[in-house]
């Protein structure tokens, strides 16, 4: 169950896209999310556009759009259908569960998404640095997955996260080359040496 994507007010199961109910694939939610995140701290309006721009070629290419409804600063996705002239029709809302709900700040162990995202940046450059693009690429997905569901450290992962991970996000989403799919449980480990942690047992 993942907290940080929702639909309707509901955790999500994590499952994959069932393109005939039109529900989005995990990994465009969790894009649409960073892409957002960016694109509010951007410093630059340029840069900021070009990450909002980004997030909507990524939606479109579902039937997908988004708002952010600014009162509880969540970032909601929805499909483009419920839209006209920028402005959602209630009376062509046929099913509300397929909106998604992903809030953007909230209360959390490790900081800001922006902290997370910066050690866990570093973590993927020193797994690069060390061993390599095809372990580094599996530690740019598992940090992703640590910081768009659970807006945690990669390094602070617990057992069971582990092991969604590797159990439901990965196959589901990663999309990852043989070689990466064969050594993804050592690439998990690396994040842990590079950050001179304990690894949970998985």
């Amino acid at each position: 169950m993942h907290e940080e994507t929702r639909r309707d007010g509901e955790a999500t199961d994590g499952e994959a896209a069932d393109s005939e109910t039109g529900e989005l694939p995990e990994a465009v939610v969790d894009g649409a999310a960073r892409l957002t995140r960016l694109a509010r701290d951007a410093v630059d309006e340029n840069e900021a556009a070009a990450y909002r721009g980004r997030r909507a070629e990524m939606l479109a290419d579902h039937d997908f759009t988004s708002r952010i409804r600014e009162e509880d600063e969540t970032l909601v996705l929805h499909p483009a259908e419920w839209m006209d002239d920028g402005v959602v029709r209630v009376e062509r809302i046929e099913d509300t569960g397929r909106a998604y709900e992903i809030p953007l700040t909230g209360a959390d162990v490790d900081g800001d998404w922006d902290a997370v995202e910066e050690h866990n940046a570093e973590l993927v450059d020193a797994v690069e640095a060390e061993d390599g693009a095809t372990h580094a690429a599996n530690a740019r997905i598992f940090a992703d997955f640590m910081g768009n569901h659970y807006l945690r450290r990669a390094d602070a992962a617990s057992r069971d996260e582990i092991q969604e991970f590797l159990t439901e996000y990965y196959p589901r989403n990663a999309w990852p080359s043989k070689k990466q799919e064969t050594v993804v449980r050592e690439s998990v480990e690396r994040v842990f040496e590079a950050a001179d942690a304990d690894v949970p047992e998985f």
